[in-house]
């Protein structure tokens, strides 16, 4: 019933301890303390309530202690000095095998209030344990005349201590045949036997060996592993290829399944000791494998893949020999297989382009363009040759950097007569046969103002006839310019060809953008008959350009003017006049003589004379050329003595002028005939003395002026002049029936009017 009892109350404590951790007030940090394992019981930890600044009197009372965790029997606590201590003797390897660290929490409760503490103690290691083996004893069996260096893995010795308690290193008792290598791992360290030199049965056939295992405790603790080695008389010849490295050369892009050698290995052994077995070497690269493939029995190695010089050059394969004994001999070999360059490859031509368009007053040398050319190919089949179009201005000029090339400006640029080059660049490899590719590269050639504008003829010859309407066109002047855009906008103006002439532009206006010309006045031969001015073409450019033309203006005549009767002409101005003839003239007398002028020319000036009203149309007769009146018969005592002519005088124009004379013939007695004809024979005389004077002035300056003027067109001929200056030609009626005639003289030819 006590006991009873006494558990009733522990549990009832229990429940509390939980009710009051519900209800806690506060954590006080963690405490951490260290132990070293197998220490005897009662080993003091560290005193925890002077670490948490507790008051040891009232330990027990608070009922200081450790709650029931996990390994809490490790520890106690002393509730008068509140030190911690050990409570059983700890192993570390057996409360924590495998962990680099061993810690041990702990939850320590005080009361009143109540506190709860974690404290944490660390199990050290102690080198406590010695290294072992698994097996006492190892056994191998080893081929003689394995080679030297042939390594054999060694069970491995285990140690459950840890850090440098543990495994730290391998002996192996001193002999002439093995030695040992370790391999670190993770865990533990593996032991290798390593075949210092060869093994011969017929000399020993056994080999008893002790590998020690010593970790690094101090001092050192060990475990031993006795190993035997029997050796094995068996296949004791290695397959030997025939060369130790082969060396061969192949074509890129060679077929697949193309043979590129077959190796050849011998064995001296019989039987199974003796057949080959042909592998790659584990260490060879996947790309290999990708591109050859090795028969195992033959020995022969074909393409398995593509064979490409520009991705490989040289392929290093390492093979084996094995042969099918028990034990197998290895040997090993290299082949060398040197990708031989096939043309294969275009020359590859990149532009780099500084200039799309080029001015075409560009300075030859000027660069457009940077060329790089690329050929993967090897030697010869990489060596590449430029070259440009024929007949183009640039060139290829080569930089100091192989395949680098320059396009420049190597001759004069026109673009009006080339706008745009298309410059094909061609590069060809040397290899057999030779690969090419080509690249276009245009290039506009830009306008630049150095054309003047032309004009279609020079000089132009204008004929114009007189009484044109002011304000009309009467010619258009046309000029080209090959330039573009502004460099071939034209503008015309007018400028006078002749200085004594007066200002052009109150006689002409030309319209500045399509070079019509009008007159802005009405124009009278009579007045003016030669015109010369020049038209300036100027284009928009800068600086502007221009040129001109020369126009060499004839005015026409028009009948215009109508005959002016210079006699007969009466006092009073009207052209009437009176002759007396005697009655007894003969047939063809003279009566009188019409004289006539009309101031336009050719046939305009041409006058005819009729005879448009007449008395008696038996008497008188009539010159149509000359004008003269002339008798044509004797007169009779029966004809009346006043007759009554009215003449009509008219020019030859398309539509004709005329005026009319009025001529009163009287027949008077041959003695009052007589006496009148005194009178008047003297002023006839006169009179036709001084017609006859100035008919002859009129003639002989005619006459020099002809000459002038020959002598004038012969000089200007000469000169190759074109100055067609407007000349007024003075000209007289000699005898009132000589017409007016003008030459206009065009080019060589000359038209008379």
């Amino acid at each position: 019933m006590g006991g009873r009892g006494q558990r009733r109350r522990v549990n009832c404590w229990w429940v509390s301890g939980i009710l009051l951790l519900c209800f806690v007030e506060r954590i006080v940090a963690q405490l951490k303390y260290s132990v070293p394992e197998e220490v005897q019981v009662g080993s003091p930890v560290g005193n925890v309530a002077k670490d948490l600044g507790l008051d040891t009197s009232t330990l027990t009372d608070r009922r200081f202690r450790i709650v029931s965790v996990p390994n809490h029997a490790l520890f106690q606590l002393n509730q008068n000095n509140g030190v911690l201590y050990v409570g059983k003797i700890m192993d570390r390897e057996e409360l924590c095998d495998g962990t680099k660290v061993c810690l041990i929490n702990l939850k320590i409760v005080v009361e009143s209030p109540l506190e709860i503490h974690y404290v944490g103690v660390e199990i050290t290691d102690v080198n406590d344990h010695s290294p072992t083996f698994p097996e006492n004893e190892q056994r191998l069996e080893i081929a003689e005349h394995t080679p030297p260096g042939t390594r054999f893995q060694i069970h491995a010795a285990r140690d459950p201590d840890v850090g440098t308690q543990s495994v730290r290193l391998y002996k192996l008792n001193p002999n002439d045949f093995f030695d040992t290598e370790v391999r670190d791992s993770e865990e533990d360290k593996i032991p290798f036997l390593v075949l210092k030199k060869p093994l011969d049965r017929e000399k020993k056939a056994e080999h008893r060996l002790v590998l020690t295992a010593l970790d690094g405790g101090s001092p050192s603790k060990s475990g031993s592993l006795n190993l035997t080695i029997t050796v094995l008389d068996a296949n004791d010849n290695r397959p030997v290829f025939s060369k130790d490295t082969y060396s061969v050369s192949l074509d890129e892009n060679a077929l697949i399944g193309t043979l590129v050698i077959q190796l050849n290995a011998t064995d001296l052994d019989e039987g199974l000791n003796s057949e080959i077995e042909y592998s790659f070497g584990k260490t060879q690269k996947k790309k290999v494998h990708d591109t050859f493939e090795l028969d195992s029995v033959t020995g022969e190695i074909r393409v398995k893949g593509k064979v490409d010089f520009e991705d490989t050059e040289i392929y290093r394969l390492d093979l084996q020999a094995s042969d099918k004994g028990h034990l197998p001999w290895t040997a090993e070999s290299r082949v060398v297989i040197k990708i031989k360059d096939v043309n294969d490859n275009e020359p590859d031509i990149e532009v780099t382009s500084l200039l799309n368009v080029i001015p075409e007053d560009s300075k030859p040398g000027t660069v457009i363009s940077l060329i790089s050319v690329t050929d993967i190919d090897s030697g010869v089949n990489g060596k590449v040759i430029c070259k440009i179009s024929n007949n183009v201005p640039f060139d290829l000029m080569p930089s100091i950097e192989e395949n680098m090339y320059s396009l420049v400006a190597k001759g004069r640029l026109d673009r009006e007569t080339v706008s745009h080059y298309d410059i094909t660049i061609t590069a060809t490899d040397c290899g057999v046969p030779p690969l090419s590719s080509a690249k276009t590269l245009r290039v506009q050639v830009s306008d630049v103002n150095d054309n003047r504008p032309v004009f279609s003829q020079n000089p132009v010859e204008l004929y114009l006839v007189e009484n044109n309407a002011p304000g009309a066109s009467i010619y258009s002047v046309t000029a080209v310019d090959n330039d573009l855009n502004e460099n071939a906008a034209i503008t015309y103006r007018i400028i006078r060809g002749d200085r004594l002439q007066g200002d052009m532009t109150s006689f002409l206006n030309v319209n500045s953008l399509n070079g019509e010309i009008s007159a802005l006045k009405s124009f009278d031969f009579e007045t003016l008959k030669t015109l010369q001015f020049h038209v300036v073409a100027s284009d928009s450019g800068t600086p502007s350009l221009s040129s001109n033309v020369t126009v060499n203006m004839f005015i026409l005549d028009q009948n215009d003017n109508a005959p002016v009767i210079l006699y007969p002409l009466s006092s009073n101005g009207s052209a009437e006049g009176v002759e007396e003839i005697p009655r007894n003239v003969n047939a063809g007398h003279l009566v009188t003589k019409v004289r006539a002028y009309d101031a336009d020319i050719g046939y305009n000036g041409w006058l005819l004379f009729s005879l448009q009203e007449v008395t008696d149309h038996s008497l008188f007769g009539l010159d149509r050329y000359t004008g003269q009146i002339r008798t044509l018969r004797s007169f009779t005592e029966t004809d009346e003595a006043e007759h009554k002519l009215i003449i009509l005088v008219k020019d030859n124009g398309n539509v004709s002028l005329s005026a009319t004379a009025t001529v009163i013939v009287k027949l008077v007695e041959p003695k009052e005939a007589f006496a009148a004809s005194d009178v008047k024979s003297s002023a006839k005389a006169d009179e036709d003395n001084n017609v006859t004077f100035y008919l002859m002035i009129t003639l002989g300056s005619v006459s020099a002026l002809f000459l002038i003027s020959i002598i004038v067109l012969i000089a200007m001929q000469c000169s190759k002049s074109t100055d067609y200056t407007s000349k007024y030609l003075q000209e007289t009626n000699y005898d009132g029936t000589l017409c007016h005639s003008i030459q206009y003289r065009s080019g060589d030819k000359r038209y008379m009017l």
